[in-house]
């Protein structure tokens, strides 16, 4: 063979991606910060899902392929048929396999502006054309959304509530966009961060998915359950989405011990409880703190999640006070890549630890001023 040679080329679409950014752990000289940037749990994990985790730990076996004791213990909690349930790795894997799945070149994929990051990436990497619909003061529209629909439209993604906002919108609004979507499009409801929802709160995706061939609803792990480090998430949806993400999800997808740990995790609700009673606790505290700082152009949009994003419309820029939040030792979410650049979002840790957030905002918005 002779001539120049020449470096494989990657598809078009590939290079109109941009990578994943994580919440940072470290500040600039390289120091650890406590870190709120990642809507981890502060509680931990079940100290069941730990010791399962421990007892199940052999790294010479595969683990089973199908999940299927996860799925059954999944099944038995949301009265779920398990064979319209899947796993995956992390909520992330289902989310893009969602959109490799359904959609592709000269297809569109919807997701609200302010939406997870995670969509952007899955519709470009399948080739799709995203499309981002207006938001309705950093929440979900649902006029916007159905407004966006075109006959190239595949799959929308909704997160329920919302990352990175933390707004939600009622199972009202979720049907009333189900109903206005064609019967060939797939609406997948994000619902990372249901589990902190209330009872009273429930969206109506799991009744979707239950009733309908076009809804995939996904959740992690990674949250309120406290095992973001075994990267595992599950959908449900009706057996055809479900053959089509085993087709394919990779092989062995979740790991023999991340498997274990989470069922003991299902079976372990009073920690679900405590971090949900915990969350809510210190969430309403944070914001009614934020709201005092109000005339300093200061402002929380109302969460139904485990963070809070604080706008800075005032003489405190967003900039200074993450600047100020990592001199204090603590790491939060700055996403000016997301179109925020004078938004914060902030995890909510522990008691302490929110307070001396709110301590140093207070000051810097006082210093500002």
């Amino acid at each position: 063979m002779t001539g120049r040679r020449t470096a494989p080329s990657p598809k078009p679409w590939i290079e109109g991606i941009h990578a994943y950014v994580p919440g940072k752990s470290a500040g600039a000289d390289g120091r650890p910060l406590v870190k709120l940037s990642a809507n981890e749990n502060p509680l931990g994990s079940s100290t069941l899902a730990i010791a399962a985790r421990r007892e199940a730990s052999r790294p010479s076996v595969y683990p089973d392929p199908d999940s299927r004791e996860l799925r059954e213990a999944l099944g038995e909690l949301h009265g779920i048929d398990p064979a319209r349930i899947v796993c995956g790795t992390g909520s992330d894997e289902l989310l893009n396999l969602a959109a490799q799945g359904y959609a592709g070149p000269g297809d569109e994929v919807i997701y609200v502006r302010y939406g997870f990051a995670v969509y952007d990436i899955a519709a470009r990497r399948c080739g799709a054309m995203p499309v981002v619909a207006p938001d309705k003061d950093y929440g979900t529209d649902v006029d916007a959304l159905l407004g966006c629909v075109t006959d190239k439209t595949r799959v929308v993604f909704v997160a329920n509530p919302n990352n990175p906002t933390g707004s939600y919108i009622p199972a009202s609004e979720l049907a009333r966009l189900h109903a206005g979507l064609p019967d060939g499009v797939l609406l997948v409801v994000d619902q990372a961060y249901g589990e902190y929802l209330g009872a009273d709160e429930d969206d109506g995706g799991m009744a979707l998915a239950a009733a309908h061939d076009n809804v995939f609803v996904t959740r992690t792990f990674s949250k309120i359950y406290g095992l973001a480090g075994d990267r595992i998430g599950w959908g449900t949806g009706s057996p055809a989405i479900i053959d089509v993400m085993n087709r394919i999800r990779g092989p062995f997808n979740v790991g023999l011990t991340g498997q274990a740990a989470a069922v003991a995790a299902v079976r372990d609700q009073d920690f679900v409880r405590a971090s949900r009673e915990h969350n809510l606790a210190e969430r309403t505290r944070f914001e009614n703190a934020i709201r005092l700082l109000g005339n300093q152009g200061i402002r929380a949009v109302p969460s139904k999640a485990n963070f809070v994003l604080v706008l800075f419309e005032g003489p405190l820029s967003a900039e200074r006070a993450l600047n100020a939040i990592g001199e204090a030792g603590y790491a939060v979410r700055h996403l000016p890549g997301q179109g925020l650049p004078d938004a914060l979002r902030i995890t909510i840790g522990t008691a302490s630890q929110m307070d001396d957030i709110v301590t140093v905002i207070a000051r810097e918005a006082e210093a500002a001023s």
